[in-house]
Formats: structure tokens, sequence, C-alpha cells
């Protein structure tokens, strides 16, 4: 049997609320990043038959003008779609521990809160890939 090579895919698309306000830093290189974290809920029924709720905290991170818009506009409890990719950061502790998590990188953020512009859809450029080397060692959130 012939091996069959899938295509790689990596979209992420999340429904869900802010837990805390937004926190936006700059890079080195002075380039806007903003970070928050999103509760997404799911709904199931158990082996009893009794609908339960499970959340999941996802981290978000947004580049550039969506970063800045991001910042300026979101608030804690804030509801929001997030359209992405998912990326795998990796880092070492200052006890020189490796640590590595996995986080969305935001390309399009549609902000759900009745405002002026309800329904906003604020997007990056999608052609302007997030650096790898981004963030300078003293930089946490």
């Amino acid at each position: 049997m012939a091996d069959i090579k899938l295509p790689s895919l990596n979209i992420v698309i999340l429904s869900g609320r802010l837990v805390r306000d937004p926190e936006m830093r700059y890079t080195l290189q002075g380039r806007p990043l903003t970070k928050f974290r999103l509760a997404v809920d799911r709904n199931f029924r158990d082996s009893g038959g009794e609908w339960q709720k499970e959340t999941l905290y996802i981290d978000v991170t947004t580049w550039g003008a969506l970063a800045e818009r991001v910042h300026e506009t979101l608030r804690k409890g804030s509801p929001v779609i997030v359209q992405g990719y998912l990326r795998l950061r990796e880092w070492t502790t200052q006890d020189e521990q490796k640590r590595q998590m996995v986080e969305v990188v935001a390309r399009t953020v549609q902000f759900l809160e009745k405002r002026e512009a309800s329904g906003e859809v604020v997007e990056e450029d999608l052609n302007e890939e997030p650096p790898e080397d981004t963030l300078p060692d003293d930089v946490s959130f």
C-alpha cells in the first residue's frame, strides 16, 4: 500500500471571553504584541445524562496593529472570536529549566460586544508572520 501524504493544516477558531485585561509589550525591535487568555466553554452530557460544563483557558498572542487594537478595545469579560494557528513557544527559565507551551497566534479577532461598531472585525496583515525570536529574556507575561 502506498503512503498517502496529507497536507498539513494548522487553523484554530475559538469563541470565548477574556479572563483578564489584555497585556501589551514591545519587542526589542519596537513591534507591539498583546497577549490575553481566553476562556472557552464546552457543554456535554455525562454518562448519567446530566449536562456538564468544561472550561479551557487558552493563551492568545496578537501582533502589530491587531495587538494595538486588541489592547485598546478589549477588557476582562469581552466576548470574541479568534482565528489563528497554534505555535509552540520554548524558553529557558532563570534557573536553567527548559519550558514550553502551545499558544494561539491570532490572525483575526472579531469583537462581539455591542458597541458603536458592533461585530467589528480587526485583521492583522496575513503576509506578516511574527518573528521567531521576538521577546527579550526579561519580558514575561
